[in-house]
């Protein structure tokens, strides 16, 4: 069993190639060059694959939304940059992206990052967010056949950069609660007068 991140502490750097589609080009892309921003690190297994070209159109649907709250969307397999760049020029769902690519055909960031699926040798189906501080928030990885909730990921993003955004007074926390959506209400908590009321 490979060693999880743990949430609220510096991810690794990320350093590789990658595919910009917008530019049509290979650049190097840099985690630690993020900095300041939020970063949505989306794992899947394979380009020239089903399920993965539907996640990145998913993310399509909403990437206005995640950059106007200032997230970046980044996508790595454990394909060549090369086949990246033959993926985004060639598929219906994904050469509409505008979503980096990034080359991990040495298999060094899913591993890291507790992606790698040692008996395939392909990231594993998941997804990663990083604070502008570049600590982990959010981490998650499900069987390869499901496709990602996007609008889940979207939520998730939202309220992690709410409960960030939003000061405190002294004894209080500022929480997100379950099935929470967009515009409703969370949660200021008084971690002594609110025991046993929520």
């Amino acid at each position: 069993m490979q060693n999880l991140l743990s949430i609220g502490e510096p991810v690794p750097e990320i350093r590789s190639k990658a595919w910009f589609p917008e530019q049509r080009a290979i650049k190097e892309f840099k985690l630690s060059a993020q900095k300041g921003k939020w970063v949505i690190i989306t794992f899947y297994p394979g380009d020239f694959t089903f399920v993965c070209a539907t996640d990145i159109e998913a993310f399509m649907t909403s990437y206005g939304e995640f950059s106007k709250n200032g997230a970046v969307i980044v996508a790595i397999s454990t394909d060549s940059i090369f086949s990246h760049k033959a993926w985004s020029e060639t598929s219906p769902r994904v050469k509409q992206s505008k979503i980096p690519l990034i080359d991990d055909f040495n298999k060094k960031i899913s591993a890291e990052y507790g992606f790698l699926n040692n008996e395939t040798g392909a990231a594993r189906r998941g997804t990663v967010i990083v604070d502008p501080d570049g600590k982990l928030q959010y981490y998650a990885i499900h069987n390869d056949a499901l496709g990602k909730d996007v609008d889940h990921i979207y939520t998730a993003f939202m309220g992690l950069k709410f409960v960030r955004d939003t000061p405190t007074e002294a004894g209080h926390i500022c929480a997100v609660p379950a099935n929470w959506k967009l515009g409703k209400r969370t949660l200021d908590i008084d971690v002594v007068n609110d025991i046993g009321k929520l």
